[in-house]
């Protein structure tokens, strides 16, 4: 016997459809519920709704197996039969963790939970603790980001299904790595979302990029609220993940007296309490609005940690400084990188020339392990016309030394699958699309958006063909040959420094001093008894440090032992360690 359960306030008529045969549930009680025990329904049995006699069977909201896609009927699913192994495991906490992000359906050739497995040894070698999936929520199609789930109970299929998903966490555990999931809570995708037949989900009273807001504030948004936490409890309590990632939180129209986000951190923070387990939540964000990772005690939002845009601007623009379009226009120099190493916020309060108006407030006295520091995501590749990254752009060099301004930077360091060793897979926008007219659509805008900024429409891809799904894949056969088993060393390299090094793991701010030279492009960022120098210049350039100083890793192939100088060719960067203070200057 199954107890279907189910929040339809628009139904008149409500039935649920179960092996083909209709039964009528009773309701709905004064909240908008219906309800029905069913005798023959257990797990592995398909059943849909069926909304005042129409003919139309329609998917469960809450439903936790879509084997034949979104648009087909929803199955049972147990998730108390899965026979975890991982009750000993303990995540490393979030502050000293090095983040790995990580799509499923590109991360192998297979694209699936059980080739990714086979992967996690590198991980581990590499020196990673936490694996960030990208969303893994059913949605339209074989293959696609993932961020237009529908089904958001669901595991996409493609993938392996829910009893995948939960064999792949409990293989990361079993190998030291936490795992975190990104959820998508700001929108539903253009196809397959049938939440608007049972009730207000989303409304047309706010707009977003994806058309109405998902109702957080409005009339029956109690219920829609709980569906979201719900779900994120679900994940963190059945499937064993340690921690999401909320895409897109400035998205939220929330107006609310407890705000949506601090709603979620107190029910989390519930669940650990009963399960006796640490999760931890980190947003994203470009509102550069410091409450969302404040704790709730002192007036915030209680999320743990927020993705760092403005370091990333500043960090790209000044590696790459041809990159001045949409958002990069208001970064590009030394002096915002600078800022964004020492204050964590480039816009706090002042005017922004891309928004046309002031813009976020100081991030003040919060640890900046309250923010993921990254020079490349699935949004800064994936939204570019091509997808290439930052090896394909700014060289192998400034790649090297992009890599080591994240790593010892004082915030939680993130990287994007590949990056360690300069693959060349580009990370493209790819989707499938059932609708033919929604496909059209979404190919042709796609070449729309980029053409207006100068691109030829020829050179940009095509998101709905397979072409441009299976050439984001990564090549794992690259790792033998060189420059990738280079990029891969250096990579190793300074996260075992990392690791191993207290001063870079202090966040507390204004233990990072930055010095710099916008004409001659060099730049020094001091922590603690670790420089790290770097040359953007065009011409050799010499540093002076003190003379018992060391060299413990450069980008470039120098002596360890340097007598107080350091002359470093042009984009090559070095990290040294003294027992004496660094001088923050060049010689002329």
């Amino acid at each position: 016997m199954h107890r279907f359960e189910i929040w339809a306030p628009f139904a008149k008529r409500l039935s649920v459809s179960v092996k083909g045969v209709a039964h009528r549930m009773d309701g709905p009680n004064p909240e908008g519920w219906w309800q029905l025990d069913v005798e023959d329904a257990t797990p592995g049995t398909d059943y849909g709704f069926l909304i005042n006699d129409e003919p139309a069977c329609y998917p469960d909201p809450r439903s936790q197996w879509q084997p034949s896609g979104v648009h087909k009927p929803s199955r049972l699913y147990d998730q108390t039969g899965f026979g975890w192994t991982d009750a000993r495991f303990q995540p490393l906490p979030l502050a000293g963790g090095i983040v790995y992000e990580m799509h499923i359906g590109t991360f192998t050739p297979e694209g699936t939970f059980d080739a990714a497995i086979t992967r996690l040894d590198h991980l581990v070698d590499l020196g990673i603790s936490h694996v960030e999936l990208m969303p893994v929520s059913a949605f339209e199609g074989k293959y696609g980001w993932g961020y237009d789930g529908v089904a958001i109970y669901a595991v996409h299929e493609p993938y392996g299904g829910p009893d995948g998903l939960k064999c792949f966490v409990n293989a990361a555990h079993e190998k030291g790595l936490a795992v975190l999931l990104d959820v998508v809570y700001n929108h539903f995708g253009p196809s397959g979302n049938y939440t608007g037949k049972f009730g207000p989900y989303v409304i047309d009273s706010h707009h977003t990029p994806w058309g109405g807001a998902v109702n957080l504030e409005d009339a029956g948004s109690h219920q829609v609220r709980h569906f979201f936490v719900d779900n994120a409890l679900m994940w963190l309590r059945d499937y064993h993940i340690d921690g999401l990632r909320v895409d897109a939180v400035h998205a939220f129209v929330d107006r609310s007296a407890i705000h949506f986000l601090e709603q979620l951190s107190i029910e989390v923070e519930a669940l650990e309490a009963s399960l006796a387990r640490r999760f931890v939540l980190i947003a994203e964000s470009d509102l550069n609005d410091p409450r969302l990772v404040t704790p709730r005690e002192a007036g915030g939002f209680g999320i743990d940690a927020q993705w760092s845009d403005d370091f990333h601007h500043a960090l790209f623009t000044v590696l790459c400084p041809s990159e001045r379009r949409g958002y990069y226009e208001d970064f590009g120099s030394l002096a915002q990188l600078a800022k964004a190493l020492t204050s964590t916020f480039v816009y706090d309060g002042i005017y922004s020339r891309y928004r046309n108006r002031i813009h976020g407030r100081p991030a003040g006295s919060l640890s900046q392990h309250r923010f993921l520091g990254y020079v490349q995501n699935h949004d800064q590749i994936g939204n570019r016309a091509v997808g290439d990254r930052i090896s394909h752009i700014a060289g192998f060099d400034r790649a090297k030394i992009a890599t080591a301004l994240v790593l010892l930077s004082p915030f939680i360091p993130l990287i994007f699958q590949g990056e360690e060793w300069a693959a060349s897979s580009p990370f493209q926008y790819f989707a499938n699309h059932q609708d033919p007219e929604l496909a059209r659509a979404v190919s042709q805008g796609r070449k729309e958006e980029f053409s207006a900024f100068g691109w030829d429409s020829a050179s940009i891809p095509d998101p709905e063909s397979p072409a441009t799904f299976q050439s984001s894949k990564l090549k794992w056969n690259e790792l033998v040959g060189a420059p990738h088993r280079e990029m891969l060393t250096w990579y190793r390299e300074l996260i075992r420094l990392r690791r191993t090094n207290p001063c870079l793991n202090n966040p507390k701010p204004g233990n990072t001093m930055v010095t710099f030279n916008e004409h001659a492009k060099w730049i020094q960022m001091h922590r603690g008894t670790i420089a790290v120098l770097c040359n953007l210049g065009v011409s050799e350039r010499v540093f002076l440090a003190p003379p018992e100083s060391k060299v413990l890793l450069a980008s470039r192939a120098m002596p360890q032992n340097i007598g107080g100088e350091v002359a470093l060719p042009p984009d090559t960067i070095a990290v040294l360690t003294s027992p004496a203070p660094f001088l923050s200057s060049h010689q002329p």
